[in-house]
């Protein structure tokens, strides 16, 4: 059960949100003029999501948006962080701006400001263009100036409403899931000769933020999955793994943006990697100014030195006497406040304010008889990780906003529809919405915290 304790009073201002991903949730996969992306292609390949699922249909809030946004306004939110699909505006990454996709992100902005809740805009959530995938993917730097128009062609539709921009979602798990490993679209295993397409995913950051602060654009950040690692001992061997993966999670995604630099050793931490496309005056592009960072928390990592098989250098291992969620990701809560605290104390002054722009837990929590959902120990895990963060804003760390994951149950990506994160429930069959208690739960501190 959620600490009964006296819920934390939130500093005066601070956002309340919840956020989703459109090949999450849209669906409507052949509607619009919508163009194919590496998500299309990887879930309609056999064997590579669970059950062969897919985003064709996903919550269809293409359709039903009208409907999650009466949901959004009944549970109190003061914003709402979406993505936008750019296959919806550009079919195949390149090609003028697609007006039935422009007019869908339209309505949806307009119907967000009419129940006064803030538009924040992610630009890339993993849903490349697939036919700039054929063309070589993040691996090819053209990616990167096609990314930064497509940044130019939102703004131009959606600028004069939207309150805060965020470049990309999660660059770490794009690139390890999506290029090193090959679990995630496009479902590449390159292992350390995935580099490249890190460093092109910050470069094309770089850009992008360019062409929207010259554009005029509101406030521009970027969402970083963060987590601490630990070694699972004091061995050297263990804390040389430890420190390899906090470098390879942390580092190389938020060092460049913040200070303008690589971890040191990137040589050894990408073994194969091309190191060579990091170019003379990158990383001035990919270090321009951001007025926030966004962090994805879930959990802790815990490592050991690397058996002699594994290239990566360390290996995963589990930890011990806490509780696991339905994804069998570990709950420490004081790891998120120690994230967030390491974050200030390693960038100082280059740490601009931060936006909790992800949390939460998925649980398979099935109705009752009376179609109540009463899932507890997502209650539980929102209430302590909120306190987590009040924590650190009470340490001192300038944290403005923090953004549920998720609104809605949705396509959890290579696990289908078999991992639940939403405050609301939906029916993947008849995709009937059904608030949850923690939708009951979440309203109650937005209404109660911080006004």
């Amino acid at each position: 059960m959620a600490d009964q304790t006296a819920f934390p009073t939130f500093p005066a201002g601070f956002v309340w949100g919840a956020a989703t991903a459109s090949y999450q949730i849209e669906g409507a996969a052949d509607e619009g003029g919508r163009g194919r992306s590496v998500w299309d292609t990887f879930a309609h390949t056999p064997g590579r999501t669970k059950d062969g699922e897919t985003g064709d249909v996903a919550c269809d809030h293409y359709h039903r948006y009208p409907e999650d946004i009466a949901l959004m306004a009944d549970l109190g939110l003061d914003a709402y962080r979406f993505s936008i699909a750019w296959t919806r505006i550009q079919p195949d990454g390149t090609d003028a701006p697609n007006a039935d996709g422009i007019a869908f992100y339209d309505r949806l902005t307009d119907a967000l400001l009419e129940r006064g809740i803030a538009p924040h805009a992610t630009l890339f959530h993993w849903d490349l263009p697939q036919a700039l995938e054929d063309a070589g993917g993040w691996l090819n730097r053209d990616t990167t100036e096609r990314f930064a128009e497509y940044a130019g062609h939102v703004h131009a539709a959606l600028g004069d409403r939207v309150a805060r921009w965020i470049t990309l979602n999660e660059p770490f798990v794009h690139t390890v899931y999506g290029y090193a490993l090959g679990v995630h679209a496009p479902g590449k295993a390159l292992l350390g000769g995935a580099f490249p397409v890190a460093h092109h995913q910050l470069l094309g950051h770089g850009l992008a933020v360019r062409a929207l602060r010259d554009a005029g654009a509101a406030e521009i950040g970027i969402t970083q999955n963060m987590a601490p690692t630990w070694p699972a001992s004091d061995g050297a061997d263990d804390r040389t793994a430890a420190a390899r993966l906090d470098a390879i999670q942390n580092g190389t995604y938020s060092d460049p943006v913040l200070l303008g630099r690589y971890p040191d050793h990137l040589e050894s931490l990408y073994p194969g990697g091309d190191l060579s496309v990091i170019r003379d005056g990158d990383l001035d592009i990919i270090s321009a100014p951001i007025d926030f960072l966004g962090v994805n928390y879930y959990a802790p990592n815990q490592v050991r030195a690397a058996s002699a098989e594994n290239p990566m250098g360390f290996d995963l291992v589990p930890i011990k006497d806490v509780e696991y969620t339905g994804f069998n990701w570990p709950i420490v809560p004081s790891a998120f406040t120690e994230l967030l605290l390491a974050l200030r104390a390693k960038y100082g002054d280059a740490l601009p304010p931060v936006y909790i722009t992800e949390n939460g837990a998925a649980f398979t929590d099935e109705p009752d008889a009376d179609d109540r959902v009463t899932d507890d120990r997502r209650i539980a895990y929102l209430d302590s990780h909120l306190r987590a963060v009040h924590a650190a804003i009470e340490a001192g760390v300038d944290i403005r906003g923090y953004f549920c994951w998720s609104l809605l149950d949705n396509f959890e990506w290579a696990e289908g529809y078999s991992q639940r994160f939403g405050l609301v429930r939906v029916d993947f069959d008849s995709l009937r919405r059904t608030p949850k208690a923690s939708y009951d739960w979440y309203r109650d501190v937005i209404a109660r915290t911080g006004r």
